[in-house]
């Protein structure tokens, strides 16, 4: 009964913070808490009323190890087809470098482990710790990143558009930008046929291996799908999704279009960009655009190492209480009988 009422407590806390906010980070921690409460609370009732539901509850318990296996074999292949499809790069190696991970932190926390040395046991007690720290975090990231890519902005009639570059090839736009931009077109046209159509803002700078600028080429995609040139603004000078963002915003005010702007990118990169809007202090909500499902993979957990190392700080600080408590417990082994 506590873990339902502690659940409801989180999920009245995620309320208040979304209705806030829907770009905070926070909001996510709060709804993976209520649910993981609410859970657990109804499994002990059920365990309590149901026949034999304590027993199946122990043989799912049981099958958590095989289930890491079929993750990581699926993060493996996954990982191969995105290397065959788009090149090898730190960015599509991800889910093939987590895929190997699971496989071998758990080999290696077993190690250190059966080693019986006070060091090798606080070594294999510290690798848990932080990767269930981290698993915690991703999930929080994962799970929040799809509700708020799929709250529908409703009220919202953007006076902008921004749509969030990426990299062109050979001067054109590609499958994954090119579903940000129909995206976009979608919403003007939506919003034109109400009465007021909206200014677009195609963002991005020439990358070092571009032969023009980003925001040069969407507009060219723009403007070939009938978008009268008066509603095409591009920004190409941005490096970056924090660039985008601000120097739009120059744009969007140098045009004279006063209102909210609305960003489009792709699903799994809305939560990070909505993150940044608000850090630069604006009230630019993001919306998604489909991306190709081999790619998704991937794609989720490069946002993840990103939205990491933009708050390294806050981690830093969360793990810690899991370093203090395993030099305790090492200490504990080396000095009590």
């Amino acid at each position: 009964m506590a873990s339902l009422v502690i659940g409801a407590v989180f999920g009245v806390l995620y309320v208040v913070s979304r209705n806030r906010d829907r770009r905070l980070l926070r909001n996510g921690v709060f709804l993976v808490a209520a649910a993981w409460f609410v859970l657990v609370g109804a499994v002990s009732l059920l365990a309590e009323v149901v026949p034999g539901f304590a027993v199946l509850v122990v043989v799912l318990v049981a099958l958590a190890p095989a289930a890491v296996l079929v993750l990581a074999v699926f993060a493996i292949v996954n990982g191969v087809t995105v290397i065959r499809a788009e090149g090898l790069s730190p960015g599509t190696s991800l889910s093939l470098a987590a895929g190997v991970a699971l496989l071998l932190l758990p080999v290696a926390g077993v190690a250190l482990f059966l080693t019986r040395n006070p060091l090798g046991i606080g070594a294999a007690a510290l690798l848990f710790l932080l990767s269930g720290y981290a698993g915690v975090v991703f999930v929080v990231f994962l799970v929040y990143s799809v509700v708020y890519g799929r709250v529908q902005q409703h009220g919202v009639r953007p006076a902008a558009l921004v749509v969030l570059g990426s990299r062109i090839i050979d001067g054109r736009v590609p499958p994954l930008l090119a579903s940000r931009l129909d995206r976009a077109l979608a919403i003007y046209r939506r919003e034109a046929a109400s009465g007021t159509a909206p200014l677009l803002i195609p963002s991005g700078g020439k990358g070092d291996d571009e032969t023009r600028a980003e925001g040069a080429a969407m507009a060219d995609y723009l403007l070939a799908r009938g978008v009268p040139p008066e509603d095409v603004r591009p920004e190409t000078e941005s490096r970056t999704t924090r660039e985008n963002l601000v120097l739009s915003a120059r744009v969007q005010q140098a045009a004279g279009r006063d209102g909210p702007a609305l960003a489009v990118t792709n699903n799994y990169h809305v939560l990070r960009a909505a993150i940044l809007a608000r850090q630069i202090g604006t009230d630019t909500q993001v919306v998604g655009a489909p991306t190709a499902r081999y790619y998704v993979p991937s794609a989720f957990l490069r946002e993840f190492v990103a939205v990491v190392v933009e708050h390294k700080r806050l981690h830093l600080l969360l793990v810690v209480p899991f370093v203090a408590l395993t030099v305790l417990g090492m200490l504990a082994l080396y000095f009590l009988p």
